[in-house]
């Protein structure tokens, strides 16, 4: 009777994760869209630079040969890859002006309401902590950046790649 309770469970378990996964094929559908409206926003320059940083790292961290879980181990390795992806992406969004987004949309002729939707899809897949973790790290960026910003880094590491000559 007990193996019977823990069966049921774990295929509810499965059967859950199974639908919310299929919840994201609409989204899915509309991600050449969604690449099109994150491709204006970076293009944009009232976009905060520190959203556009955090996108870009997380885009390296798909990129990047190195993991936190190998590629070789199966599912978890593209796992994680995707999951830093998603939480990039959910910061970058969460982190532009309500004004700016509106007008990105409209350019694009994308419904509100539908792009709220999907992005509520999106987060339901990621674990509550690890959102609340991830939320803390856009102003340790901005501070960072302000720190590079007020030591004058940019132009200092600028000119020790001119006095190299190996960007050229």
């Amino acid at each position: 009777m007990a193996d019977r309770r823990k069966r049921r469970r774990f295929t509810g378990t499965g059967l859950n994760r199974l639908l919310a996964l299929a919840a994201l094929l609409p989204a899915a559908s509309r991600s050449a869209i969604y690449i099109r409206l994150i491709w204006s926003l970076v293009g944009d320059d009232r976009v905060p630079a520190s959203r556009k940083a955090l996108l870009a790292g997380a885009l390296a961290y798909f990129a990047l040969p190195f993991d936190l879980v190998p590629d070789e181990i199966p599912v978890l390795g593209v796992l994680d890859d995707l999951v830093v992806v998603v939480l990039g992406v959910d910061l970058f969004f969460d982190g532009i002006p309500a004004g700016i987004l509106d007008e990105k949309l409209g350019d694009l002729g994308i419904d509100r309401a539908a792009f709220e939707r999907d992005l509520g899809q999106i987060r339901r897949l990621t674990p509550l902590p690890v959102r609340r973790i991830v939320r803390r790290l856009p102003p340790v960026v901005s501070t960072v950046a302000d720190a590079a910003r007020s030591a004058r880094l940019g132009p200092r590491v600028r000119g020790l790649i001119d006095k190299e000559g190996s960007f050229s």
